[in-house]
């Protein structure tokens, strides 16, 4: 061999690769060598464009991009499912679908809002009415679009193919157009309908959220402290007796009107005899008393107990003035003839409080209850959350701030409590501080408050069987999200909230009378009905026809239900929950049903998406919704939902914690390939949580990048020094030379297959870490098992050897285009010359559509008994090397011998050699387990009882099950289940409650002591004989000596083929070491000539290398 600069390979490059493969390259460097290449061939475009749709696009493989918001920049997670969403389709690319990758836009709602109120500074929905809503709405449009090339940038650099040409935004008027048609459908069908009820409300955005908003991220739930309060109020028809309801929310208890209690819970009247309720009478639940030591006294009386159900119809006086006397109990009043009165209730218990509960227009749960008795309740809040002038005394004061003032007349007795006659008056019973999980708006971080409150709404609870039903044809990924998280939301699922009084969104398209006496409601399903029924469509300043607010509002006309010609037709202010827009992407990016129908009608429900866990309460919730309640099918087929990714500390990620590596330094240092394999072959993907940390990332550069590119390497390396420096030009081989292959080749074409057909199962089956997994076992049988041990076949120019690590690399970097998508095109462009290996077929082992075996199929043959052996091979090597590691014996020292104890020693028997080159043993013995006694080897059988385990079972036997396995009074069955010799009988052990350990050691105690035995995972024994005479000693010495020539000569840059002159100085008692195995450092090193000079008593060994 000799070098030459004309090399075979690669034989197609970019960048700094071009000329010459690099043995430890940039990866980053290499990434944007790629991605320019790809940039400049259009490869993506290319990628998409040559596979074809097929009749009614049956060959096309549908894929749906969860819009993200383009107000903020891109972080970790967006990043890890921008990976899973690259992956999946580059795969059915190369399997032969066309794929288009449409990237859309999350535009309008109230991210955009806050976003653009920081901008112009205003922080109230009275300031953006001030400014105008034309002018607060065009700075949300500028804000939301404000990082599309960041994102672009990343999306780029994380060689991830999207088509952003043709990307839909939520504010474009056709897909507003389509979601305008949709509520029309829903409202046509029943579904849609307008309602008053309680739901969570933000008081800062003065807008409500829907349940699903509350359940996303855990990080909507904060602790909070509030003071509880249980307030004793006036029974009216038993003298001195009190009823106690608690609360959490005192700002409530100004809008009481009514208390509830479980039907089936025990009730006590207590009465204290001491402190200052002596000689009242208060009713409690039983299991509570105890939280009411100090009120109650020591000696109280229990007066009698009852069940909740005997409490039912009790009335009481009311706390505050505000709704009471009797003009407030009329019929048409506030709260009626119903109030204040007790009432039974399922959702009362006794975890904590009193076991009654008080009842306020600000709970569902309560809402509810009132509604059912007949009860008339009303909201004594603004829209800011402010009292309003129906409780005077707090009139203007926030809802929290009122608090406080609360609480201090009902300690006193005083203010508004004053005007309630003494002898009616509610007493503070008990005051607590109290810390609780409080929900808070995800938008802005504010407490929220549950209030009454106009919305629309989606009657999901009409549809919910349906939705039920649908979700069984999904294949979820992990499945337990099926019938677990998603499958339980559903059957939960209360009626979808869908309006907001924001104005940064898609219309609700309602028009109401704004009269009354001539009610009218029309609602609009698209920009024709408009224009048929107003003149024209909405336009801007400009003329453009525009939906969004002001200028749809301006659209008015005369009720035509009104004779006297004076009411209007007027559109309801609100605008649609962004959810319902990106519920509607599936159709509203074709324009559905206004355009495209048949375009949407194919694909549709599309084969695959994926997004974050939480996102089946968002993302996945809303399009099954809208798939279900519209077309009667689910969205989607496949879908991933991955898992959290988290901070280095365990925490989330969070800018102010600065608790993970930034992603561009990432990208700078060790490249995106890295990142995605770390995050793609992780348990994030079966939906676990993940910790980010840089040394991950490493590992991952050291783990799969780099010895990925090492056999590349090592294979260019070899085949260009051939043939005096002209180079082997390697190619696949054909089917009918494999037969004639040696075992180790055929070993690898076997395992190659098997990687095939693994990852190809796993990707098939959207299990995207599997594959990895299966590609990372191949990697490292690849590198340190083939390679190792097939060197000096390549040294000799075997071609046998490059064709078949020429095949397998070939097809292996097909396998892993789509994990590795930069590196596998470098390398793989580098072997073939091709145009991209994201433009070759999947390595299919058999035609797709005729089931025949493919030309690769052929090559790539399984040979189950060869594998089997090699495996067992591979598994004493292993062992072995854990051995000599756990004694601290380096592999260059030789030792003399290795003994194998396994069922089938010929198998091994074939690969003694192998086993001792790798183990670096004079000599290989082996026999079977039976054979052993008679070899001089003593085989030990421990048994092992877990009492843990055991002992649920066995009780008290498993104290004589431990002694008999210790004694050794135990046999093991014909079934291979150990049985214990008891007092009471035997007694056969079970899966899980015992471990067998079998060992096995030199008869002779001396050569026991020299010698180190291990089990082997799939049975059998080996003894490693560590015991050193002089030459193994000398010739140890001497393989140190090489590697430290072999350091010298890379430190001079010398090629493979250079040979040298070497000179040695050497410690004099080293010496006669260096010259017994004179012969073997010179041909290990190429050494033409070899100098040993005895250098002084403790020096240290020197080396001295020149070109010979």
């Amino acid at each position: 061999m000799s070098e030459t600069t004309n090399h075979v390979y690669p034989k197609a490059a970019a960048g700094e690769q071009s000329a010459n493969v690099a043995p430890n390259p940039s990866f980053p460097k290499l990434e944007e060598s790629v991605l320019d290449y790809w940039e400049k061939d259009d490869t993506f475009a290319k990628s998409v464009e040559r596979r074809p749709s097929g009749d009614h696009s049956q060959n096309e493989f549908v894929f749906f991009d969860g819009p993200p918001f383009a107000n903020g920049l891109p972080h970790y997670g967006h990043l890890l499912t921008g990976y899973a969403k690259d992956v999946i389709p580059r795969y059915q690319t190369m399997k032969g679908r066309k794929v288009n990758r449409v990237f859309g836009w999350d535009t309008h709602g109230l991210p955009a809002e806050l976003e653009a109120q920081k901008e112009l500074g205003i922080d109230s929905v009275d300031q953006i009415k001030e400014i105008g809503i034309d002018k607060f709405n065009d700075a949300c449009r500028a804000s939301v679009l404000k990082y599309t090339n960041e994102w672009k940038d990343y999306v780029h650099r994380q060689a991830r193919w999207v088509d952003f040409e043709h990307g839909y935004k939520t504010l474009n008027i056709p897909y507003m157009e389509s979601v305008m048609w949709a509520f029309k459908q829903l409202y046509d069908k029943g579904l849609a309908y307008q309602g008053y009820r309680v739901l969570p409300y933000c008081p800062k955005d003065q807008t409500p959220l829907s349940a699903h908003e509350l359940r996303m991220d855990a990080d909507v739930y904060q602790d909070r402290q509030d003071t509880t309060v249980s307030v004793a109020v006036k029974l009216r028809d038993e003298e001195d007796a009190y009823a106690v309801f608690w609360t959490t929310t005192l700002w409530t208890v100004p809008t009481n009107f009514a208390i509830v209690v479980g039907a089936d819970i025990d009730y006590v009247e207590v009465r204290p005899t001491e402190g200052r309720f002596a000689g009242k009478k208060f009713y409690l639940g039983k299991p509570l008393l105890g939280s009411y030591a100090k009120e109650l006294g020591e000696n109280y009386e229990i007066v009698r107990e009852l069940k909740g159900a005997e409490m039912e119809g009790w009335r009481y006086y009311p706390v505050f003035p505000y709704f009471a006397g009797d003009e407030h109990a009329a019929e048409g009043q506030v709260p009626g003839p119903e109030g204040y009165q007790i009432f039974t209730a399922d959702y009362v218990d006794t975890v904590e409080g009193t076991g009654l509960v008080h009842q306020a227009p600000y709970g569902e749960d309560d809402m509810n209850t009132l509604n059912a008795k007949g009860i008339k309740s009303v909201d004594v809040l603004d829209a800011g959350c402010k009292f309003t002038s129906l409780c005077p005394d707090y009139e203007g004061q926030y809802v929290f701030d009122a608090n406080l003032p609360i609480l201090r007349n009902l300690r006193a007795g005083d203010g508004p409590l004053a005007r309630v006659p003494e002898d009616q008056r509610a007493i503070l019973f008990q005051e607590k501080s109290y810390v609780h999980s409080y929900p808070h708006c995800w938008r802005c971080a504010t407490p929220l408050i549950y209030k009454p409150v106009s919305s629309w709404f989606v009657s999901v609870t009409k549809i919910k069987d349906r939705l039920l039903e649908l979700n069984q044809q999904i294949n979820w990924i992990p499945d337990n999200v099926k019938d677990g998280q998603f499958g339980k939301w559903l059957a939960n699922a209360r009626d979808w909230s869908i309006s907001r009084n924001r104005f940064w969104g898609s219309p609700i398209p309602v028009w109401v009378s704004d009269d009354p006496k001539y009610p009218r409601v029309d609602v609009y399903g698209s920009l024709e009905e408009l224009k048929a029924d107003f003149g024209d469509y909405p336009r801007d300043h400009e003329g453009n026809v525009n939906m969004h607010r002001p200028y749809i509002d301006e659209l008015t006309r005369v009720n035509p239900d009104d004779p006297t010609g004076k009411s209007h037709m007027r559109r309801i202010t609100d605008v649609m929950d962004c959810w319902f827009e990106s519920g509607s992407m599936s159709f509203a990016q074709y324009h559905y049903p206004f355009e495209n129908k048949e375009t949407f009608e194919q694909h549709f429900p599309c084969d695959y998406i994926v997004e974050y866990i939480g996102q089946t309460r968002g993302w996945f919730y809303v399009l099954h919704i809208m798939a279900t309640a519209l077309f009667d099918k689910p969205a989607y087929k496949n879908v991933i939902c991955h898992g959290i990714v988290l901070g280095s500390d365990g925490q989330k990620m969070s800018k102010h914690l600065r608790n993970y590596p930034d992603v561009n330094g990432v990208f700078n240092d060790f490249g995106s390939d890295a990142m995605r394999w770390f995050l793609m072959s992780s348990p994030i993907l079966r939906g676990g949580n993940l910790i980010v940390t840089a040394d991950g990332i490493r590992d991952t550069v050291r783990q799969v990048m780099l010895p990925v590119w090492s056999s590349y390497y090592f294979f260019t390396l070899y085949a260009n020094a051939a043939n005096g420096g002209a180079g082997f030009d390697a190619r696949s081989l054909r089917a009918d030379e494999v037969a004639a292959l040696p075992e180790m080749d055929r070993y690898l074409l076997a395992r190659t297959r098997r990687l095939i057909e693994k990852t190809q199962a796993a990707l098939d089956d959207f299990l995207i870490s599997d594959a990895c997994e299966a590609v990372s076992d191949f990697i490292d049988m690849l590198t340190n098992w083939y390679i190792r041990n097939n060197r000096d076949r390549f040294w000799n120019e075997d071609e046998n050897a490059f064709n078949t690590l020429y095949t397998v690399l070939e097809a292996f970097m097909r396998v892993i285009a789509p994990l590795a998508p930069m590196e596998a095109e470098a390398v793989w462009r580098g072997l073939t010359g091709g145009e991209s290996v994201h433009l070759a077929d999947w390595p299919f082992l058999a035609d797709p559509t005729s089931g025949e075996a493919t030309e690769l199929g052929r090559v790539l043959v399984d040979d189950p008994a060869l594998v089997d052996a090699m495996e067992k091979v591979r598994e004493v090597v292993s062992s072995t090397l854990s051995m000599r590691k756990a004694k601290q014996i380096r592999v260059r020292q030789p030792l003399s011998k290795l003994t194998v104890i396994v069922s089938d020693p010929d198998a091994v028997a074939a690969y003694a050699e192998i086993l001792k080159s790798e183990l670096n043993v004079k000599d290989v013995e082996l026999c079977t387990l039976e054979d052993a006694e008679s070899r001089g080897l003593k085989i030990i059988n421990e048994l092992r009882v877990n009492a843990r385990v055991a002992g649920k079972r066995l009780r008290k036997d498993v104290q004589f099950a431990i002694k008999a396995s210790k004694s050794g009074a135990w046999h093991v069955d014909a079934s291979g289940v150990p049985v214990c010799e008891t007092p009471n009988g035997e007694i056969a052990l079970e899966e899980g409650e015992y471990e067998l350990i079998n060992s096995v050691e030199e008869k002779n105690a001396e050569e026991a002591a020299s010698s180190v035995s291990a089990a082997l995972p799939t049975g059998g024994f080996v003894i490693l004989d560590t015991e050193l005479n002089d030459d193994l000693i000398a010739e140890g010495y001497a393989r140190d000596v090489i590697r430290a020539v072999q350091d010298a000569r890379k430190a001079a840059d010398l090629e493979i083929s250079d040979r040298i002159a070497l000179k040695l100085i050497v410690p004099a008692g080293d010496v006669a070491k260096v010259e017994q195995f004179k012969d073997l450092v010179a041909s290990e090193t190429l050494a033409t000539s070899f100098e040993v000079v005895a250098g002084a008593e403790g020096s240290e060994l020197a080396v001295e290398v020149a070109k010979a």
